[in-house]
């Protein structure tokens, strides 16, 4: 079975205050709160280019003023359907801290949650609380009495869609013209009616990704005669705290020793990472695949590369789902046990961005709505193999910043060439990485997301007061 190692482990958490201390001389006390950013350094509007049906909301960067700071007390309502380490929840989580940053009053809503206590849940919801983030219940009088008076409500997901009924109920068409729909997902089976039917009254949409948003728009039409509302495509940024991380050469070095020590490698080994969620339509299946041919083609040609590894983070050691036993034995069977290291999922993805060499974003069908990741990795210049499919084909440059590679089983050859490619190819690999960082600094930034957030705010507030 391929090494287990847990994040949440006592033994490992017990060495993380040594680096805390490190990385508090270093000026990045709070790296490990990657995601939790309170304040944005954000300058003069951008512009809107019409693209189709839909917005491409551009940010030009320039002051040191928040582009945010016309929400100073606006009270707004944030409904997420659940409270997790996915994406969708934590980048709601960010939103909520940049504009607590700004003095907006912020109040948070998870509409499902498991029965009986949750770690996960339970940290999170002590993080915004320590942030100024009040948190209620999804039902009764009190969210029905906060949604009346926000002057702005966001849905984080399609399925929060269901808690407008199943709380507002005779108060839905109230409330509707001050609702922003932000949508992250790419899978067929959100498109149901009761997930969706009041997207069409809504103040907007906000989607992450052109291609998310035009997959949305046939969608809704063909299968549930659904027109779209005014929707704003708005790329994702890194977080400053992120950033400080990757830019500061000693924090990376601390942090790959630690990591690579804690995981058995050395530093000369060359490590390929998946930082993902483990299921099915991340791909890990695979990307094992591919790196296990990687193996054989570099083994069949003889060819000089270091000792090669593949980390998986995301797993889920107390789940042990079907899929990701599926994985374990996999490496059983080909014998790559020492190679292949699975990691528990965490919030804390900067340790294990300065620890590899290489990552893939392997997610399958439809691909990313966006893919975070990727652009996390790119500030560590990293260079990307993704998947030529959803938001990764908007933020990798094929040829320039990765390689692109089909998905489903047909990938698995081209991936494993491009892991071949990447492993004898030093220069090659480090000037990737290099032009992956450049193209954060200009495009994918905490001050480029907050410009562009901002200017679909200032319009959704307008269509609010104006339908008043």
């Amino acid at each position: 079975m391929g090494k287990q190692h847990s994040t949440v482990s006592i033994p490992l958490q017990k060495r993380w205050p040594l680096m805390i201390l490190v990385l508090f001389s270093l000026s990045t006390a709070i790296v490990f709160f990657i995601r939790a950013s309170s304040d944005s350094c954000t300058s003069r509007h951008g512009e809107d280019n019409n693209n189709g049906n839909h917005i491409h909301v551009t940010a030009q960067v320039g002051s040191l003023a928040s582009p945010l700071s016309f929400m100073k007390s606006k009270l707004v309502l944030l409904v997420s359907h659940e409270l997790s380490l996915s994406g969708g929840p934590l980048l709601l989580m960010e939103l909520a801290f940049l504009l607590r940053g700004v003095g907006a009053e912020v109040v948070w809503i998870t509409n499902q949650k498991p029965i009986g206590q949750d770690e996960v849940i339970y940290s999170l919801e002590h993080k915004m609380l320590d942030r100024g983030v009040q948190v209620i219940s999804a039902k009764g009088q009190k969210a029905m009495d906060m949604a009346i008076k926000a002057d702005l409500i966001i849905l984080n997901t399609a399925v929060a869609g269901k808690w407008l009924d199943a709380v507002l109920k005779e108060y839905v068409p109230r409330v509707l013209r001050k609702v922003l729909w932000w949508i992250h997902e790419m899978r067929g089976h959100y498109f149901k009616v009761e997930y969706v039917k009041h997207l069409p009254f809504v103040a907007g949409a906000m989607i992450d990704s052109h291609t998310t948003a035009e997959y949305w728009r046939n969608r809704t039409w063909e299968r549930l005669g659904i027109k779209m509302p005014q929707t704003y495509v708005v790329h994702l940024g890194n977080s400053k705290e992120l950033m400080e991380v990757a830019e500061n050469s000693v924090a990376k070095r601390v942090l790959r020793e630690h990591v690579r020590q804690s995981l058995g490698m050395r530093n000369e080994d060359l490590v390929f990472a998946i930082i993902n969620s483990v299921s099915r339509g991340k791909g890990q299946d695979l990307f094992l695949r591919s790196f296990h041919e990687s193996l054989q083609l570099i083994q069949g040609k003889k060819l000089q590369v270091p000792s090669m590894h593949a980390v998986v983070v995301g797993s889920d050691m107390s789940a042990q789902t079907k899929f990701e036993t599926e994985l374990r034995n996999f490496v059983v069977e080909k014998k790559i046990q020492d190679r292949v290291h699975f990691v528990n999922k965490t919030l804390n993805v900067a340790p294990y961005l300065a620890s590899i060499d290489v990552l893939v974003q392997n997610s399958q069908a439809r691909g990313e709505c966006f893919g975070r990741i990727t652009i996390e990795a790119m500030a560590f210049q990293l260079p990307v193999l993704g998947t030529a499919a959803g938001g990764t084909m908007e933020i990798v440059v094929n040829g320039t910043t990765g390689w692109l590679h089909p998905a489903g089983k047909e990938g698995v050859m081209p991936l494993a060439k491009n892991i071949v490619k990447l492993a004898t190819h030093v220069e090659r690999r480090l000037t990737m990485g290099k032009k992956g960082h450049e193209r954060v600094k200009e495009m994918f930034l905490e001050q480029h997301m907050s410009h562009r957030i901002a200017l679909v705010l200032k319009e959704v507030l307008r269509k609010s007061n104006g339908n008043t």
